[in-house]
């Protein structure tokens, strides 16, 4: 198993823990740092901000990212990934309430590898959160980071 870290960008308090804990219940050790809006996001991934001398050239081994964010939102976000050769590469699961079709279109069109609606009730959002756990950190074989970054 890899020891890159999850990264989860999740502005809903009762959500991260709910994953947080579905992921550590199926054993992945992966560490999972959480970024609460879009800023946040680009800064850990960039190595900016409240990251400034991350090394920005070791990406998470997935990205769990929500639509519905403060400051700026998934879909930004998303674009902003694809954008830059560091996280082109990177997968992204979009982990949304969303069910509008234009936003599922939309994170497609820019690149997302996944889109998953999140269960509304208790356990199905844990046996979700479990299995895109164990997929994306077990099963998946993650691309190689860009070259000369």
């Amino acid at each position: 198993m890899s020891s890159r870290p999850i990264l989860l960008v999740e502005d809903n308090h009762d959500d991260v823990e709910l994953t947080v804990m579905a992921l550590k219940e199926s054993k992945i050790t992966n560490p999972v740092v959480v970024a609460r809006n879009g800023v946040e996001a680009l800064d850990y991934l960039f190595g900016t901000g409240a990251h400034a001398g991350r090394d920005a050239s070791s990406q998470p081994v997935v990205v769990l990212l929500d639509i519905k964010l403060p400051l700026l939102s998934g879909l930004d976000v998303l674009r902003r990934m694809r954008e830059d050769e560091r996280t082109r590469r990177t997968p992204v699961v979009m982990l949304t309430s969303s069910d509008e079709r234009d936003h599922i279109a939309a994170t497609y069109d820019l690149g997302a590898n996944s889109y998953v609606r999140k269960p509304v009730e208790f356990e199905g959002f844990v046996v979700a959160a479990r299995q895109l756990g164990l997929y994306w950190t077990v099963l998946n074989e993650p691309p190689e980071p860009a070259p000369g970054r």
